[in-house]
């Protein structure tokens, strides 16, 4: 059995690069390297790592010779890509502008360098450089970033921290429409699956307060529509079962939200309203609950009745906080995206 001496900040990065590294191989390298600084013998982490027991002790050794750069270098011998000296200027350039397809990185990787590559070199390269295919996500065109920023740090943040510190309940507010019919998501299957849709326009209404912290969630629900009268009722089950401490709903702007007959009856309660800025359903932390409830029961899936579909949805939203608890810690964190601009606009990551 090998033995080597790990420092804390080396233990760090091996755990953190065994996932994120771009590379393939050099993930595989750290896998091995944490398992050995967790104490797993030569025979164990090559079992673990699906790796023979003297590539562990080759590892082991090129760390020896020359610590985590070693590692992430590629065997003497093995073949360099010539795209490799180009690598920052065709990164800042697919930062720019994303190429849609394999061909068109293609074209602009043999305009920028002069190199040409096949297809499979182009994915390669792609993959190895920390790139993947990802579907496009739609922000609202007229959302302002100062705006929400000034909003987050000034008024949603303060009442986050009480909330975290046991002195207030939060809860995030929205209504989701669930339209009866094919919610197509992607599979692993031999041939295209095709889903079942009806033409009607049956839906079920979910109006949801989450809790910020706690992740409990207070809905009221029906099949026809939501309106004011939908938003007081929540408002007074929300009094009546959390009053013993201030209550912030945070909402959006929709009508049937922002009217004097919930103002007044908020008032009445005690509660306090904060309404969102326009066009903001990324710092809506519910938001995140529907797209996650869709995926749980609706994606790809046929339900033959209304009565059926409606089951499908209110034993999704009664049983996740159980069945996927880890899940949800991970997705309703208390971090809010700030949508920059442009052609490739990317989140800014704040956290309350």
């Amino acid at each position: 059995m090998t033995h080597c001496a790990f420092a804390e900040h080396d233990v760090d990065q091996f755990e953190r690069l065994r996932y994120h590294h771009p590379t393939p191989r050099v993930r595989r390298k750290m896998l091995v390297m944490y398992l050995k600084a967790l104490g797993y013998s030569d025979d164990e982490t090559a079992r673990i790592a699906g790796v023979s027991a003297s590539t562990v002790r080759r590892y082991v050794r090129q760390f020896r010779e020359g610590g985590i750069p070693r590692l992430e270098q590629f065997e003497a011998g093995g073949k360099i890509s010539a795209l490799d000296e180009y690598s920052v200027a065709l990164k800042e350039d697919f930062a720019r502008q994303p190429p849609a397809t394999a061909k068109e990185a293609q074209q602009r990787i043999e305009t920028i360098t002069g190199l040409k590559r096949g297809l499979t070199a182009v994915r390669g390269w792609l993959k190895k450089s920390g790139f993947s295919y990802r579907q496009a996500g739609p922000i609202p065109a007229k959302a302002d970033p100062e705006v929400q920023a000034a909003f987050l740090h000034d008024q949603l943040e303060p009442v986050l921290q009480e909330a975290q510190q046991g002195r207030r309940h939060v809860f995030f507010v929205d209504a989701a429409h669930f339209v009866m019919g094919a919610f197509l998501g992607y599979l692993w299957c031999l041939t295209r699956v095709l889903i079942p849709t009806g033409s009607g326009r049956q839906r079920f209404n979910v109006l949801g307060a989450l809790h910020a912290v706690t992740h409990q969630l207070v809905t009221v629900t029906n099949d026809t529509y939501i309106n004011s009268t939908s938003v007081t009722e929540l408002l007074r089950r929300l009094a009546q079962d959390f009053g013993e401490l201030p209550i912030t709903v945070v909402l959006d702007n929709a009508r049937y939200q922002r009217n004097a007959l919930v103002q007044a009856v908020a008032k009445e309660l005690g509660v306090q309203l904060l309404f969102l800025p326009p066009y903001s359903p990324n710092l809506n932390l519910i938001e995140r609950l529907w797209k996650f409830v869709k995926a749980d029961c609706l994606n790809c899936r046929y339900y033959h009745t209304f009565a059926d579909f409606r089951r499908a949805i209110e034993n999704s939203l009664e049983t996740i906080p159980d069945r996927h608890k880890q899940r949800l810690d991970t997705l309703l964190t208390l971090k809010f995206h700030l949508w920059t601009t442009g052609p490739a606009a990317t989140p800014e990551a704040s956290s309350a």
